[in-house]
């Protein structure tokens, strides 16, 4: 995914924290190493997780999978809108 990310260069990442090899948090962190782009985790585990980490990690939105889509959507439109403005 990671490298995916750095030849595809995408305008948002969704991210999910449990991912076979490098979870989500470790994903984002290496993304961060080489790019500004949004990243949003997308998980069941929203609530256990500490915002800390996540923005630590280097993303700039959680949603719980359990949230209605229009959640996500609304999260995604605001950072790509944000990304934009820079």
């Amino acid at each position: 995914m990671v490298a995916k990310a750095g030849e595809l260069k995408p305008d948002l990442i969704i991210l999910d924290l449990a991912m076979p090899g490098m979870n989500g948090l470790q994903a984002a962190k290496t993304v961060r190493t080489t790019s500004k782009v949004p990243i949003i985790l997308f998980t069941m585990y929203a609530g256990e997780l500490g915002m800390q980490d996540a923005l630590s990690a280097g993303i700039d939105a959680v949603v719980s999978k359990v949230a209605p889509l229009a959640v996500l959507l609304s999260q995604a439109e605001s950072l790509l809108g944000a990304a934009n403005n820079l």
